[in-house]
């Protein structure tokens, strides 16, 4: 290859509408162009503690541990899992999808010993069964589950299980990828001891950070270790120093860019408002949901505990769901997810999440899901999906 005739970056334009990342706002994407800090510049050690500030708002917490890991959520999991977790400690994970087997898997790499709940795909996990786990295991250190599951696009009930964790002497982590800032997460009040996110989801900022939050309790368990965190990088005791008001001390080159766009990002987040926003996430799910139900659509997740984020729907019967997916991308610069694991070539996964949650976004997607199941012969009488989107926009 000719590295001389790189031409300059243009990537098309596109609809993000997939399981994430999702549109950035133009304020984001400007703050994200100012002028680059030292990472120990008095200045940006003021915009790092701003930053905590709306984090602490956004989770619904006071924690004094609340930073942004240097790092996409995946790496909030793991930052979460391994400063919790060490060798012979019994762990409760609930596994209902991609995500919950993904912490599974850290367990297990931390040397943990790993007690799985498997739940089908698109269901929850009853209380009652955490319960009777806790009950059989004994002593467990830590009990995890997913908030939104992002491959099925279920909603993991949180009410009751912190307390019912700590009545057991157990630890509450719980992922809120797909949920910060599009559903109700409420870290102390649900008791939570270890909550990681993404910013590339409902909080519309691109990939890059991991906020991340954990209560006294879990800090008590950081500190009481008996070994070393496995992770140098993300060993919650250092990054805790650089984090600290007054203290930074050294530990990594933060994404002083990416802290910027998150920045942005939650101010945006709370001007307008975490009930408003929250309502308009269920406003277009719900239209989009009546949209692809008049395409012949199901939805995959269990009524009652359905994401409004991220909306997991069964494709038609005969469909060709990957030529589908081609074809908005390719003939309308739209981009939906497809399944994953057992949920392959069965599902779409289409995100209305933070800034992609919009009316014109819907009835966007839903017109070209029109077109594209016209070719195969699928498509209902046209025009079909979008009055039902119209008409649950006229009900709300």
């Amino acid at each position: 290859m000719n590295v001389s005739a790189v031409p300059e970056l243009a990537p098309p334009l596109r609809l993000l509408l997939g399981p994430g990342p999702s549109m950035v706002h133009p304020r984001v994407l400007r703050a994200m162009s100012t002028p680059l800090l030292g990472h120990l510049d008095p200045r940006f050690l003021e915009i790092m503690n701003e930053v905590q500030a709306q984090l602490r708002a956004v989770f619904r917490t006071e924690n004094p541990f609340t930073i942004a890991v240097s790092g996409t959520g995946s790496a909030g999991m793991e930052a979460a899992l391994v400063n919790l977790i060490e060798p012979g400690d019994a762990a409760i994970v609930v596994a209902a999808g991609v995500f919950g087997n993904r912490m599974a898997e850290i367990v297990g790499r931390c040397g943990g010993r790993l007690v799985k709940l498997d739940v089908p795909w698109g269901q929850v996990c009853e209380l009652g069964r955490i319960e009777e786990a806790l009950r059989k295991e004994g002593k467990v250190k830590v009990v995890a589950v997913v908030h939104a599951e992002t491959s099925t696009g279920a909603q993991q009930p949180m009410e009751g299980l912190g307390k019912l964790c700590h009545a057991h002497g157990a630890l509450l982590v719980v992922d809120t990828v797909t949920s910060l800032g599009g559903v109700p997460v409420e870290v102390d009040a649900w008791e939570a001891d270890a909550v990681y996110s993404g910013t590339q989801k409902c909080l519309s900022c691109p990939p890059g950070l991991a906020p991340l939050t954990l209560s006294p309790r879990a800090l008590d368990a950081v500190k009481a270790r008996k070994t070393k965190v496995q992770s140098w990088y993300l060993d919650a005791g250092m990054v805790a120093d650089y984090w600290a008001e007054g203290k930074r001390v050294y530990h990594h080159t933060a994404p002083i860019s990416m802290v910027y766009a998150l920045r942005e990002s939650l101010r945006l987040v709370l001007e307008e408002g975490l009930e408003a926003r929250f309502a308009r996430h269920r406003r277009h799910s719900a239209a989009l949901m009546a949209g692809v139900a008049a395409l012949g659509c199901s939805p995959q997740a269990q009524e009652g505990h359905r994401l409004p984020s991220l909306n997991c729907v069964r494709a038609p019967a005969g469909v060709d769901e990957g030529a589908v997916r081609k074809a908005l991308l390719n003939e309308h610069d739209i981009e939906i997810g497809g399944g994953l694991g057992p949920l392959a070539g069965q599902v779409w996964r289409i995100g209305l999440m933070g800034e992609s949650s919009r009316q014109e976004n819907v009835l966007a997607v839903l017109a070209a899901l029109e077109q594209a199941l016209a070719k195969q012969g699928k498509a209902p009488k046209p025009g079909a999906s979008l009055a039902a989107a119209l008409e649950s926009y006229a009900r709300s």
